[in-house]
Order: C-alpha cells, then structure tokens, then sequence
C-alpha cells in the first residue's frame, strides 16, 4: 500500500477536526467576549444600580473576573476526563455549558427585578461560562494538535486560536449593532440579543462536534488511572512554564479587548462605536495573521516567535496608549490591529503546539507509526518531506507524539 493511501483518510480526519475545533472555538469565545463587552458597556446600570458609577462599573468587571477564577477549574477536569473518557464528550460538554450559561444570562432579572439575586445569578452563571471556556481552549487546540502532521503542528494549533478573534469579531459586531439602539430600548431589551443568540450557535456547534472522531493517538493509547495526579506528579516544571506563559498572552488580550472598551467611552469620553469598530478591525486582520504566525513557529521554533512577540508587546505598551489618547478613531484603531496582529498574534498562535511540545520532549517519545510506515515502505524517513521538517518540537527539530499512556491532559498525550 501506498503512502498516500494511508494517509488521505488520516488527512481527512484531520481536516475535519480542524474546522470542528475552530467553529466550536468561534462560539465558546463568542459567548465569553459578548459577556465582557456587556460588563464594559451597561452591566453597571443593570446589576449595580444602588453603587456610584465608578464603582458600579468596578463592580461589573468584578463579574468579569469571576469567570478567570472558574477558568484554570475548568480546564483541569476537562483535561482529566478528555483523558480517561475522550476529547469529543468533553469538547460537547463544554459547549453546552457554555450556550446554556450564556443563554440563561439574556433571560437573567435586573437588580431593579429582584434585588440582590440578580447580580448572585450573574456571577453565578459567570463562572459556569469561566469552567466552559476553560476545558474548550485546551480541548480544542489539543484535538487540532493530535490530528496535525508532524511538520504542521504550529499552523493546525493556531487555527483554533483564530476562533478567539472570531468570536470577538462576532460578539463585538453584535453589541455594535444593537448599541445602535436608543439607550432606553438598549438597557431595557437590546443587551439580551446577544446573549440569546447563542443558543442557535450552541445548537450548530454540537451538530459539527458530535461529527468528529478522536485521534489516533487517543484511540490507540491505553488510558492512565488518574491522569491528573500523574500529569501533576511527573510534569511540574513544564505545567508551571505553561502557566507563566499565559500570563504573557491573557492579561495582555484583555487590556486591548475588554478595559479599552471603558477606557475610551469613560475616560476619554468618546462614543462606543470609536471602541468597538477598533476592536472589530483588529480582532477581523489578527484572523488573519494567526495562521501566519503559526506556519512561521513551524519553520524557525516556537520560542522564536513567541519570545519576540512578548518583547515587542512590553515595548509596544507607551505608544498603544499614546495613540489611543489621541481620541482620534482612526488611530485608536490602527493601535488595535497593530497589538492584537503583531506582538498579541505572535505570542498566542504556537501557544497550543508549544504546550505540546514541552510535555513530549519531556516525556521522550517513539516515532509516530506513520513515520515508521514510511521508513518502511519508502526506505527513508519522512518521504520527500525530510524527517527533520516531520518532526519538531518548540525548539525546532524533535521527535513527533506516540504515548502509551492518556496522560496529555490539556497539552497532549505523553509518556506515563
């Protein structure tokens, strides 16, 4: 048999992974950019009424953060159960967490309705969307990353990436639309369009992901007993650099999508729209440039990309702001595209291989039974490819993913 009979269905599966992973990650962040663009905008007047407007609109972004609290919860027991059960019921738990909180939000009472419950359900549903979206991001790049070839691994984990960027392109574009309402009818009714709409895309969601398969690194590894405990025991140092890593990317994501939003409407005092249409452009051309970044951590490393896009962010800080200060819209949006889809992009797109990549190279591995395949029946590796292009780690050159143990938990399978 040839090699490229046995592998176009792998190819296949792959695809269809890659699409499942990106459109189910353009939800889930749909869901958890509409809920932060809402706490910047009107959630104060909603919820906090009885507080001054300073520390209502604290009050709101408090809200906001409960859902980081859930967040790393989320991502553990989605990442032990992915292990012990699949990544497809985990990824179909997720979303429905996510589309039901989200749902349940736009049919939530205001404070003026039933007093202090109010804002005690929106916290509470808050960190059921935090737990969501914690388990989809590690289950979606994970799944992207367990079906790529090797040589790939960069370019097929940045695509889940770029559904972060969709989702805020979508929710934003959903709250400008109905900011475009006269306030009264916006705080009466209009906010909760956005939040009711997500049980549609919830609804498509589950369709495409209950029509994916696991990967074969999945199926043919045999589980580990508890792999959180192992994970925890045998990888501390490579959990602790994956967590130091995020801080890089998150606290910054925020500060460009989420606190600019109140920035420029409350401290600058300009209309919603000069935020929105910035932090729709930006999130529209960082679509774009994910990929990108990540096809170019396949060619020269991971640490490469991401270490140049963590300077550059550091040193981007001043004139971000100089430019957003200038209350010139045009600005405020150049400012945006150039955060999210230089230094932003950079760092995010080899996340999701790099996590990989460190728990493989830590673990060690054999070669993946493709790349055996091919040594046999083509005398050489890696076909005309090279082993060396099917085999990097986030360094460059390194062996590809075969474990005998599930004990990937959210950055993929190792060796117990």
């Amino acid at each position: 048999m040839s090699v490229d009979a046995t592998t176009r269905a792998p190819n296949r599966s792959a695809s269809r992974t890659l699409v499942s992973s990106t459109i189910g990650s353009i939800i889930e962040w749909y869901d958890f950019t509409i809920y932060g663009t809402a706490a910047a905008l009107i959630f104060n007047r909603l919820f906090f009424t009885d507080l001054s407007p300073a520390a209502g609109t604290l009050a709101a972004f408090g809200t906001f953060a409960a859902g980081f609290i859930a967040r790393p919860l989320g991502g553990f027991v989605a990442g032990h159960y992915g292990d012990k059960l699949g990544r497809k019921a985990t990824l179909v738990m997720t979303l429905t967490l996510m589309g039901g909180a989200t749902t349940l939000i736009g049919l939530l009472p205001t404070y003026q309705q039933i007093g202090i419950a109010a804002p005690a359900l929106l916290v509470l549903l808050r960190l059921v969307q935090g737990f969501a979206v914690g388990g989809e991001w590690g289950g979606a790049v994970l799944m992207a990353v367990e079906h790529a070839p090797d040589d790939r691994r960069g370019r097929y984990g940045a695509w889940p990436q770029t559904g972060v960027s969709a989702g805020l392109l979508l929710g934003t574009g959903a709250f400008s639309i109905v900011s475009m309402l006269p306030e009264q009818q916006l705080a009466a009714w209009g906010w909760r369009i956005p939040f009711l709409l997500s049980v549609v895309l919830a609804v498509v969601g589950l369709y495409i992901r209950f029509r994916i398969s696991e990967p074969e690194s999945f199926t043919e590894a045999r589980p580990a007993k508890r792999p959180l405990v192992e994970v925890l025991r045998t990888h501390p140092r490579e959990i602790l650099i994956a967590v130091g890593v995020r801080f890089a990317e998150g606290g910054n994501y925020y500060v460009f999508t989420v606190f600019i939003l109140t920035y420029i409407t409350e401290h600058l005092g300009l209309p919603k729209q000069a935020g929105l249409t910035g932090v729709m452009l930006a999130a529209a051309i960082n679509i774009v440039a994910l990929p990108l970044w990540g096809a170019l951590s396949d060619r020269i490393g991971r640490k490469p990309v991401f270490i140049a896009g963590a300077v550059f962010m550091a040193l981007y800080a001043w004139p971000f702001f100089w430019l957003v200060d200038t209350r010139s819209p045009v600005l405020i949006a150049v400012a945006l595209v150039i955060a999210l889809a230089v230094p932003h992009a950079a760092v995010f797109a080899p996340i999701a291989a790099f996590y990989a990549g460190r728990l493989h190279a830590a673990a060690g591995h054999q070669p993946h039974p493709l790349v055996r395949r091919e040594v046999l029946e083509r005398g050489r590796p890696g076909g005309g490819r090279g082993a060396h292009r099917r085999c990097r780690d986030e360094n460059g050159p390194g062996n590809p993913p075969e474990a005998p143990r599930r004990t990937g938990f959210l950055t993929g399978p190792t060796r117990g």
